[in-house]
């Protein structure tokens, strides 16, 4: 496995940048794989955006020092569990984390100023599941198709309206932006 000080070594020779200035890191599809994340991302203090995709983290390491990080992507690894997002909950404005294993919400509600959840293929198990992320006033954009809830519902608009039910701050769910039309024919769902 590779550690993550060696992918960082790598990228700054692939790409000639010093990792502690850049903006955006993208360790994506390392070869071998990174298997979890450690202190060294202490050191990307002006990183905006970290791109960990398609890798074998199996869990979110910390990120303390990261103090401008706005976006975190984590799509295709092996993560269980949303934790120690607290370093990061007052700047992080998109989590994109498909295509895991990740059955439950709790972690992300610290992170007020997120706009943007990426969550399909996972395992959350029912929509009430979603309650977790009520108080993220911010929160516009959601995606969650591929998880065991939709198995609920009829077919995927009736999961949608079941999702706007719980998050009504929503705009956009599983890239259908919402319609006057959807506000009305989620109701029947709110008190479920």
């Amino acid at each position: 496995m590779t550690s993550c000080a060696q992918a960082i070594q790598n990228w700054e020779a692939k790409t000639g940048q010093k990792a502690v200035k850049a903006k955006e890191i993208k360790l994506c599809a390392q070869q071998p794989p990174l298997s979890k994340m450690d202190k060294t991302f202490a050191n990307l203090q002006e990183c905006e955006t970290l791109s960990l995709s398609t890798n074998a983290i199996d869990r979110i390491g910390s990120l303390a020092g990261m103090s401008k990080l706005k976006i975190l992507s984590l799509g295709r690894n092996n993560i269980k569990k949303i934790e120690k997002l607290e370093e990061v909950s007052s700047t992080l404005e998109q989590l994109w984390i498909s295509y895991n294993q990740v059955s439950s919400l709790d972690g992300v509600a610290c992170c007020t100023n997120l706009t943007t959840l990426f969550m399909s293929n996972n395992q959350i198990k029912s929509f009430s599941d979603l309650d977790a992320l009520a108080t993220l006033d911010n929160l516009k954009e959601v995606l969650f198709i591929g998880n065991p809830m939709y198995d609920e519902s009829a077919d995927k608009d009736e999961a949608r309206l079941r999702v706007l039910a719980r998050l009504p701050q929503l705009m956009k769910i599983d890239g259908h932006l919402i319609k006057p039309s959807d506000i009305e024919a989620m109701k029947q769902f709110i008190d479920e």
